[in-house]
């Protein structure tokens, strides 16, 4: 009779101490899932999308050049940052950047550093700063653990009141499985959607990033409004949505470039 209690406090526990702090905002969050666990099935399910015969990925040109170069200008900043904050034994990323062929407004970076930039959104970047505040952005939901985040979430989730047991061992399938779904892998490919906090979080690290990686944090207002131009009039409440109303998301961004700015080199 007395079982359910019992687990109920060890479960309590376990979740408590199964908590990692996110780089720059030191916001706390879930993991129950480990990184090199988490990293290894982004890798397996970005290779499984590069080698699909349905994805054109762009090998060579001016565009394909500038998405590597900017994600290694990047990359750099960031692990720069990392080691000097203490935070490089965390990481292991194996950095990747490829641009794919597609009409979809869309990038993300899978854990890892597992980088994909559709052509779709090139016309929006604009320019150099334009593409690294994407990047910036993608990026910092990886070097956030949001993936994991969201995977700790659902194994909490379906685990109920055994999340102790379930969400601590022999996860590697069901984790797989769900970074997956989360990136569309193996089906129509989807903007990865975190929740609104996620997202602004991720405002707020590629800011920094980009900065960290010598682009301007200004130039992530410019971007914004033309997403939001794209987007036209939004009939979904904020309230209701899993990204911040645009009007909110730039107005925070502007509050968030001072920030930025004091890692920002030309």
């Amino acid at each position: 009779m007395k079982k359910q209690p019992i687990l109920l406090a060890l479960s309590a526990v376990l979740l408590f101490l199964g908590c990692s702090t996110v780089p720059l905002t030191g916001r706390r969050q879930l993991s129950l899932v480990g990184d090199s666990e988490i990293n290894q099935s982004a890798a397996a399910s970005y290779s499984q999308l590069l080698s699909d015969p349905k994805t054109k990925v762009v090998g060579t040109g001016t565009e394909a050049q500038r998405v590597k170069r900017i994600g290694q200008q990047l990359a750099i900043g960031i692990e720069k940052y990392l080691q000097q904050n203490g935070y490089a034994d965390q990481y292991n990323f194996k950095w990747e950047f490829n641009l794919i062929e597609s009409k979809e407004v869309n990038a993300w970076c899978m854990p890892g550093g597992k980088v994909a930039i559709y052509t779709g959104i090139l016309p929006i970047t604009k320019d150099d700063a334009g593409l690294a505040t994407v990047m910036g952005h993608e990026i910092a939901h990886a070097i956030a653990r949001h993936s994991a985040e969201r995977v700790s979430q659902q194994l909490a989730s379906q685990a109920g009141s055994a999340v102790v047991g379930v969400a601590t061992s022999n996860k590697s399938a069901a984790t797989q499985a769900i970074v997956g779904q989360l990136y569309g892998v193996g089906g129509q490919l989807a903007l990865l959607h975190y929740s609104r906090g996620q997202e602004s979080e991720a405002d707020r690290l590629g800011l920094t990033f980009m900065a960290m990686a010598g682009y301007d944090p200004n130039a992530a207002i410019g971007f914004w409004q033309r997403m939001s131009a794209q987007g036209g009039a939004k009939s979904t409440p904020e309230f209701l949505s899993t990204h911040p109303a645009d009007q909110t998301r730039i107005n925070d961004i502007q509050k968030n470039i001072p920030e930025a700015m004091k890692y920002y080199k030309k």
